[in-house]
């Protein structure tokens, strides 16, 4: 790529380097895109680490809920720390305290040190996203930003479709720790190219001074990270525990419960608090904050069930799942940016609402399946699904920074951030408790038709008898493995059955989205006018 000066109309774009900031946003793009992945990429390798560390699945599942919780914490702190060491210096910090750590974590000798490097690495990880964010508002002007948001949505949005796939072969075929890895030479490489191409925005020593003159909002820290944290546990561990039915669960409901109720007046009376939520009380913010949820719960749960869905219910193995989900994200890619053009001459209101019915009819056309349906038809629905979700997550961006204050778009970043996070726990909690619920119900109602006295039942039992003993069984033996044979099927409908009931459910969340899209006020179009640094 030429590193050749572009006009960016804003004075600190490229830091004074004469870097074309392309370069630069394809770097943060490239540290962003890892650290998503790492929120998926080791779901798949957990069987293969509890093997590894002769531990149980259940204690093995804790690689997952350790590096969310430290993701979700440092973010309420990543605006104020950037502004205090600067972007550049939070950044670089950032990424190598993640590459650091997933080296550590390759290396890991029991699951101990693997938790305690995994934190580390939810801490590096969780502080480089929103500091992308500033640093791609800082690197262009408002025309061109549309398209670097498209460049950065590409990394968040991709990310979690690589993730299993990825984590699948590299735990097949390699070994589990090299979903860690895997993270170091890019890492090394990446820190490497941002330290020489990237300076600080003009405005940063002045940003620095006023934030130490502000001090740390402490308490706010505390109360924000107390009420993220236990949420996250509590979202993620609920239905292994057994939710309300477990003390554990209770204890940090009820911790999130008081920090939540804490922080709020705290928040909105401080002079300068870690993070303004009045913002969130704004039309315009509050509705892009909200949108970012079901964006992100729409994001994680599709792409975590449906590969499920057709593994358990289709007999899909592994790979063929994850190459399910590759159509939509050669779409989704590929309408970044297409997006990213389109917003510069389109209100982001009107996208975010074709986004959503888009999401919307992908989910319906998934509660139609059945057993015959060939790869294509599900490929077809996830393309669908690729369309929608960048006609959301780009403008969703744009429009969160209208009217916020230049001095407050690293708290917005960190905010919509947090939003896309904590709708992707509270997705997959959602439509795992709908499966477990829902598979009951189904099983109930259909274990209720299998009875001796129905003629369909009698005839199905006595062909599949029929089947055990043409292939060797005795009578006795073949009547016993066709009892066998239709309890299973009577849980395998079951199972279906409450897949098409949580893409029902996925439906409506995506439709949620769209009188909050509505409420939104118009923008300047090229841009948010209050993005710049």
């Amino acid at each position: 790529m030429s590193t050749a000066v572009i006009e960016t109309d804003a004075p600190a774009a490229a830091g004074g380097t004469g870097v074309n900031p392309w370069l630069i946003a394809m770097l943060v793009a490239l540290a962003s895109f890892m650290e998503v992945l790492d929120t998926t990429i080791a779901n798949v390798a957990l069987p293969y680490i509890a093997g590894g560390m002769g531990v149980s699945e259940d204690e093995a599942s804790w690689v997952v809920t350790t590096y969310l919780v430290a993701n979700a914490i440092i973010l309420t702190a990543s605006s104020y720390l950037a502004r205090m060491l600067g972007r550049k210096t939070f950044f670089l910090i950032c990424l190598g305290l993640f590459t650091l750590s997933s080296l550590l974590s390759g290396f890991a000798p029991n699951l101990n040190a693997l938790l305690l490097f995994r934190i580390m690495q939810g801490v590096g990880g969780g502080g480089m996203v929103p500091v992308a964010q500033s640093i791609l508002a800082d690197l262009f002007p408002p025309a061109k930003r549309g398209q670097a948001f498209a460049l950065f949505g590409v990394a968040v949005v991709v990310a979690p479709v690589v993730g299993p796939t990825l984590g699948g072969w590299l735990s097949d075929n390699v070994s589990w720790q090299w979903c860690f890895l895997i993270n170091v030479p890019v890492g090394v490489i990446a820190m490497a190219l941002i330290s020489l191409v990237l300076r600080e925005p003009r405005t940063a020593h002045a940003e620095s001074h006023s934030q130490q003159g502000n001090g740390f909002d402490v308490l706010g820290f505390i109360l924000i990270a107390t009420f993220l944290g236990a949420l996250e546990v509590v979202l993620d561990r609920g239905l292994e525990d057994d939710w309300f039915g477990s003390p554990f669960i209770v204890t940090f409901a009820v911790i999130s419960g008081l920090a939540f109720v804490l922080m709020i007046p705290w928040g909105l009376t401080r002079g300068n608090p870690i993070i303004d939520l009045r913002m969130v009380a704004t039309r315009q913010f509050g509705a892009c904050f909200l949108v970012m949820l079901t964006t992100g719960a729409i994001l994680l749960a599709t792409t975590q069930f449906l590969p499920q869905l057709v593994q358990q219910d289709f007999g899909y193995t592994a790979t063929l799942a994850g190459l399910l989900l590759s159509p939509g994200g050669v779409v989704t890619m590929a309408m970044m940016f297409v997006v990213g053009r389109v917003a510069a001459k389109v209100q982001p209101k009107y996208l975010i609402v074709a986004g959503a019915v888009l999401i919307a009819l992908s989910m319906y056309g998934m509660t139609n399946v059945y057993a015959d349906l060939d790869f294509w038809f599900m490929a077809r629905s996830r393309i669908l699904l690729g369309v929608g979700l960048p006609l959301i997550f780009v403008p969703i961006m744009a429009a969160s920074y209208d009217g916020i204050e230049p001095s407050k778009t690293d708290q917005a970043s960190a905010l919509i951030n947090a939003a896309r996070n904590t709708g992707s726990s509270i997705g997959v909690s959602i439509v795992s408790n709908v499966l477990t619920h829902r598979a009951q119900f189904h099983q109930s109602r259909l274990v209720e038709q299998v009875i001796p006295s129905s003629t369909t039942y009698q005839d199905t039992l006595q062909q599949i008898t029929n089947y055990f003993t043409a292939h060797g069984s005795s009578l006795m033996q073949a009547h016993d493995q066709a009892i066998q044979w239709i309890g299973a099927q009577v849980q395998a409908q079951a199972s279906f059955l409450a897949y098409m009931d949580a893409f029902w459910v996925l439906m409506l969340i995506s439709l949620s989205a769209v009188p909050l899209a509505l409420s939104l006020r118009k923008v300047k179009l090229g841009g948010p006018a209050h993005m710049g640094h």
